[in-house]
């Protein structure tokens, strides 16, 4: 069911975010914090592994949050709900490692602001759910 759930709304997520990905302000009105300029804005992300986005979560669904920046916003999927559940709430700021995919931001890992790390899986290799529930313990 939960997979269903994903699925059904992954593409209603993607009709609200991916416009607003590609949504970008002029440079002049762009405030970043000093360490939101040392990271990637998500409007100008490219396919590269181990790039670090941050920003406030405006809304979660299962284990797939829209991140928010200033520059866009992006759906990161910090995977499966399956196979581990996050706590993340909206409004909360978040700093995210991991890989730009199409149209999603994967995670390898995800820092809150209060310095708490979440270990989602290894920037190499497959993720520890590939192959699916029965594998579960691979990390």
């Amino acid at each position: 069911m939960k997979l269903l759930v994903t699925t059904l709304l992954t593409p209603i997520l993607l009709g609200i975010v991916v416009p607003l990905v590609r949504a970008q302000l002029p440079v002049e009105d762009r405030q970043l914090s000093p360490v939101l300029q040392a990271q990637t804005p998500i409007g100008e992300l490219q396919r590269t592994p181990n790039t670090t986005i941050s920003g406030s979560i405006r809304s979660v669904v299962g284990n797939e949050f829209i991140l928010d920046d200033g520059t866009g916003q992006i759906i990161v999927d910090a995977g499966p709900r399956w196979y581990h559940q996050l706590d993340l709430r909206v409004g909360e700021r978040v700093t995210v490692v991991g890989e730009y995919d199409d149209y999603d931001f994967d995670a390898y890992q995800i820092t809150r602001s209060s310095g708490d790390v979440i270990r989602i899986r290894e920037a190499d290799g497959p993720p520890p759910w590939a192959g699916g529930p029965q594998r579960r313990n691979r990390f």
